[in-house]
């Protein structure tokens, strides 16, 4: 499972973010691993380092051998919350795909 990490120029991903962002991903797909093939990640921030409500951004992609590509996204006030809000809207997704997979199977 390839994990890629962009960020907006608001944002700087050093290896510190990308490590702690691709951790975080690979343990909450750990389950689909064997399906997935890549999964791409966007954070932005959507006022420009001004604070505001749900202005950091998170988009995903998961693209797998079985299903075809999936995106979601997911806006909070910190870019952790934004992960974590995309991270369980594609869970319910791909559980849902998988599903649909096992059942014709």
């Amino acid at each position: 499972m390839k994990i890629q990490i962009n960020t907006d120029r608001n944002i700087d991903g050093n290896e510190r973010l990308q490590g702690y962002f691709d951790s975080k991903i690979t343990a909450a797909f750990s389950r689909f691993e064997r399906h997935i093939t890549s999964i791409i990640i966007h954070l932005s921030d959507e006022n420009a380092g001004k604070s505001g409500p749900d202005d950091k951004r998170c988009a995903l992609e998961v693209r797998a051998d079985s299903i075809n590509p999936h995106t979601v996204s997911a806006s909070a006030d910190t870019l952790d919350k934004a992960v974590d809000g995309a991270i369980a809207k594609m869970k319910r997704v791909l559980e849902t795909e998988f599903g649909k997979l096992n059942e014709v199977r």
